[in-house]
């Protein structure tokens, strides 16, 4: 069904979060859906957040979740809660029918995951995970160059890295320090955009190994800050991954096979919103007397009209409105948010288990 003909997908969100702002910014710009709803369980907060976000006067404001998720005019759910309260709100939201948008880290672990995905299939509601990044026009450009046997060959490597420098506010209050809110920290929230991109690289195959970086950082509260990571894959393929709330904002993915290399340097969240790039080096070498690369990196530069959140909105409108019309909830989906938290839970055995090597199970 195309665009033109379909009617906007009506949107309801859960919570007040920070990233609440820009995903309402993203459902407007989109044009293939608009925010119907918004609930708090403080009218007050709800009306302020409507108010200062420009919500259409249209908009309904609830006091609570559940009289959201109740509203029989409400198709889709963006749920930008703290991740101990993934599970029971997603799988309510599912109840009731509401295709679901779920912030990442999308559970605590794998086996909630489970629980949300099953409820999601029982009540015939799609789901997606909120990674914006895998949504821009400039990854199927990325795509198109690692499969491309001639320029870069053979996958060999992957080497990812997200961090920013939290400040002592963030480091003291955010929700992503608290362990009844956030539990799994760093790992949860920037480590979930880098074993992403390690998964992207390898088109969704899993490590058959985990094994923590020693030396992780943890708060007062036992919240990781900082960690890392190696994954083996079974044909002899490695990767590494770090995040960090304690280091310089760096957002980088190196890729490299038998006859390129591939560089992101803001694979998150773009330099710019309305155009991103990337760099490519495909049978490298010295100059004559090595002072030099013989050819050097191409920077290719891909446009978009919308920013990447947007076109994440638009894809899950398009999933959710041809569901609307027949089609069955596409699984492709969570199934990649699925093996990202395989390889979280991974990591944290690891950790636990004093940096001992995990295996993956699928």
């Amino acid at each position: 069904m195309s665009e033109s003909s379909s009617s906007p997908i009506k949107f309801g969100i859960i919570g007040c979060a920070e990233i609440a702002r820009k995903l309402s910014r993203a459902i407007t710009l989109s044009s293939t859906a608009t925010i119907s709803a918004i609930a708090s369980r403080s009218m007050t907060k709800a009306t302020s957040f409507a108010k200062s976000n420009n919500f259409p006067s249209t908009c309904k404001i609830y006091d609570s979740y559940e009289s959201l998720l109740e509203d029989p005019e409400i198709d889709a759910v963006y749920v930008p809660l703290p991740t101990s309260l993934h599970l029971k709100w997603a799988v309510l939201a599912a109840r009731n029918k509401k295709h679901v948008l779920l912030e990442k880290p999308v559970a605590l672990n794998v086996n909630e995951f489970d629980e949300i995905v099953k409820c999601c299939d029982d009540n015939g509601v799609q789901f997606m995970d909120g990674t914006m990044w895998m949504h821009h026009p400039r990854i199927s450009k990325v795509k198109e160059f690692l499969n491309d046997t001639h320029r870069f060959g053979l996958l060999q490597s992957v080497h990812t890295c997200f961090s920013f420098a939290a400040d002592a506010d963030f480091l003291e209050n955010d929700i992503r320090v608290k362990p009844d809110l956030d539990a799994l920290g760093a790992l949860g929230d920037a480590g979930w955009y880098a074993v992403r991109a390690i998964l992207f690289a390898n088109d969704y195959e899993l490590p058959k190994i985990v094994t923590a970086f020693h030396n992780p950082v943890f708060n007062k509260s036992g919240v990781i800050l900082s960690c890392g990571a190696s994954l083996n894959f079974e044909d002899g393929k490695i990767a590494t991954f770090y995040c960090s709330f304690l280091s310089n904002l760096t957002m980088d993915v190196t890729v490299m096979g038998t006859n390129g290399t591939l560089h992101l340097h803001d694979f998150v969240i773009p330099y710019q919103e309305h155009e991103a790039s990337f760099t490519t080096n495909s049978k490298s070498g010295f100059t004559d007397l090595v002072t030099g690369w013989v050819p050097v990196p191409n920077e290719h530069v891909v446009t978009t009209e919308l920013p990447q959140e947007a076109c994440m909105v638009r894809e899950f409108s398009r999933l959710v409105a041809s569901i609307k019309n027949g089609a069955k909830p596409e699984n492709e989906w969570p199934t990649r948010s699925r093996k990202t938290q395989l390889i979280l839970d991974a990591v944290k055995a690891s950790i636990e288990k004093g940096f001992e090597p995990v295996e993956i199970k699928g």
